[in-house]
């Protein structure tokens, strides 16, 4: 399962958004938790890879869930985007 944001956050993913969807991903132990952007991959349930996307405003980003209860881990990352103010659900 994958969504699609464009970050809307003025400063991009920074230190303190980054670690609230690590949080979030890490709290799912039974699913593989992936962020892709500009061209990289790296594992959503790392705060240096995620990072290390470099991500400013107006960037889009694929989340991606396999595994157990995938469905429920891309709901709460969706929510954490979203009611953070991160990014918006690229339609």
């Amino acid at each position: 399962m994958e969504k699609v944001f464009r970050i809307t956050d003025e400063d991009g993913i920074h230190a303190r958004p980054a670690t609230a969807l690590v949080n979030t991903a890490n709290k799912f132990s039974g699913a593989e938790v992936f962020a892709e952007a500009n061209g990289k991959k790296v594992t959503l349930k790392s705060i240096l890879g995620v990072l290390s996307l470099g991500l400013e405003k107006g960037d889009l980003i694929t989340l991606t869930v396999d595994g157990d209860n995938a469905a429920e881990a891309l709901q709460a990352l969706t929510d954490v985007m979203v009611n953070e103010g991160l990014g918006e659900v690229n339609a």
